[in-house]
């Protein structure tokens, strides 16, 4: 540090002499060489001064401030030393309070050693005093040990099976009871808090037509009409001889409504050439995936369901068009999903998850047209496609209890499923189909042997038999009515669930799903 100051004062010190001497050499000629050199030695001395005083201002600052960082550190490790020696005093009152614990432990067990020599002593004379009065009781009785010990067992035995017995079936009746009186208030209150107004809808297949002079047109020369619409539209139109009506046929029920729509709009218009009908299909049928895309939407929304595919939404907007003996499957779905989620919260559940599951179980039905297999199959493969979760999939496949139910959803989806397919109203049939089914349902139990009546009640959702108590005893009973139910299955189509009640001592109840 010394030779960096030095060799700094030597530069400026040369770097004066030589202005000087510039100086005296330009500006002062009258002086003489021993007085510029004086100067300058006066000068460089001026200079040297100077720096050595900033060079020692600046060691007394730097040496000041290493005494306030040695300080510091000083006071750091004075405050450390008072921390470790409280520490050290609260070790010193944890090990005394330690010790005072281990005395008070030592002392307790020393009581309790006591104690227990005391009982093993008071154990020792009731036995002894047990041994006798047992050996009293045998001279009484004149029975010996072994005879005596197997009859108290065996009576005790007696008395513990009737107790076991009548408290199980005491208990497995208040279980029942208190199960079912739970499962009546959670179904009562979901569908009190959902009571949605239903209207059953028929998709319409004839078309209006205000003369029959304009179904030539429909048809055109030589058919070339008619075979350009059903090429555009994918549907069959028929033109009978039924006056003011043309019936639309196609098994896609949106296919039908585009064609439908579209033809009223020819008729209105009364240009009906391959070109106009053309123009006229794809308008009608923009207009028509854009009204499944909002009626998707509008449905999700509804039920409380967001963040849906896109796909996903098409596909339940597709189900304004599609009934199920009647009753319109998106209102259906959006009915199940209010259902499937208020059961959920009343369980304690997710009310999200459970709207979800009951909002797309049926959407296979949008498309099991199109692909192989049944609807559940078919949107439980849609659902998976599209990324829903593993209880959504399963509810979509399971909910007709077609599969193995791994998850509690697809119970309370099969239940909201039946709540709302089976409620007054939501379903119709025509008079001669209910009255066909009834007379059906009677047919098959009546045909079993041992039957003495059967009466469907219910709007045929159940079905009681009375068989004879001479020719049928419970077990036959038992046997029969799952008979009828496996029979009715197999023979009959109908909607929800049909109860067949088989009554002789015994009730005897079975479904038939």
């Amino acid at each position: 540090m010394s030779e960096v100051v030095i060799g700094a004062i030597a530069l400026a010190i040369g770097a004066a002499i030589g202005y000087f001497i510039e100086r005296a050499i330009r500006g002062r000629a009258y002086q003489s060489r021993d007085e510029i050199l004086a100067q300058a030695e006066r000068d460089g001395e001026n200079v040297r001064k100077t720096a050595e005083l900033t060079a020692k201002e600046d060691g007394l600052r730097r040496r000041e401030a290493i005494e306030k960082e040695l300080q510091g550190t000083r006071d750091e490790l004075r405050q450390t030393e008072r921390q470790l020696d409280k520490r050290e005093n609260s070790l010193e009152e944890l090990q005394e309070d330690i010790i005072k614990k281990e005395r008070m432990l030592e002392t307790t067990q020393q009581k309790l050693t006591e104690k227990s020599r005391s009982v093993e002593a008071r154990d020792k004379e009731l036995d002894k005093a047990f041994k006798q009065v047992q050996e009293q009781l045998y001279k009484v009785s004149g029975l010996d040990p072994k005879t005596a010990t197997d009859m108290l067992l065996e009576r005790l035995d007696r008395e513990l099976q009737a107790e076991t017995g009548a408290l199980v079936m005491k208990q497995e009746q208040e279980l029942k009871l208190q199960s079912e009186k739970m499962a009546r208030e959670i179904l009562g209150m979901a569908i009190q808090r959902y009571a949605s107004a239903h209207t059953s809808e028929t998709t319409v297949s004839t078309i209006d037509i205000p003369n029959d002079e304009l179904k030539g047109r429909i048809i055109g020369r030589e058919g070339r009409n008619i075979r350009a619409f059903e090429k555009a539209t994918g549907v069959d139109v028929i033109v009978d001889d039924t006056p003011g009506v043309v019936v639309v046929s196609a098994f896609d029920s949106v296919r039908r409504e585009t064609a439908k729509q579209a033809l009223n709009k020819l008729i209105q218009d009364g240009r009906i050439h391959p070109t106009r009908i053309d123009e006229v299909v794809a308008e009608t049928q923009k207009e028509m995936d854009a009204f499944i895309r909002r009626s998707g939407q509008e449905a999700a929304q509804e039920a409380g369901v967001p963040n849906l595919h896109e796909k996903l939404l098409d596909l339940m907007g597709r189900l304004h068009f599609r009934t199920s003996y009647s009753q319109n499957v998106l209102r259906h779905s959006i009915e199940v999903a209010h259902l499937t989620g208020l059961l959920a919260e009343q369980l304690g559940l997710n009310g999200t998850l459970a709207r979800r599951c009951g909002f797309l179980h049926d959407i296979g039905k949008a498309a099991d047209h199109e692909m192989e297999g049944g609807h559940p199959a078919v949107g439980a493969e849609l659902l998976k496609r599209y990324g829903e979760k593993a209880e959504i999939v399963h509810a979509a496949r399971g909910h007709h209890d077609d599969i193995r139910v791994d998850y509690i959803y697809t119970v309370l989806v099969a239940a909201a499923d039946a709540c709302s397919a089976s409620r007054p109203g939501a379903r119709r049939e025509t008079l001669e189909k209910y009255v066909r089914r009834l007379e059906e349902l009677e047919a098959i139990a009546c045909g079993f042997p041992g039957v003495d009546q059967a009466y469907a009640v219910q709007a045929g959702r159940e079905i009681r038999v009375i068989v004879d108590p001479t020719e049928i005893n419970d077990r036959e009973a038992a046997k029969m009515c799952r008979d009828i139910a496996t029979a009715i299955e197999q023979s009959l189509t109908y909607p929800g669930e049909v109860k067949v009640t088989v009554l002789r001592e015994t009730k005897v109840v079975e479904y038939a799903k």
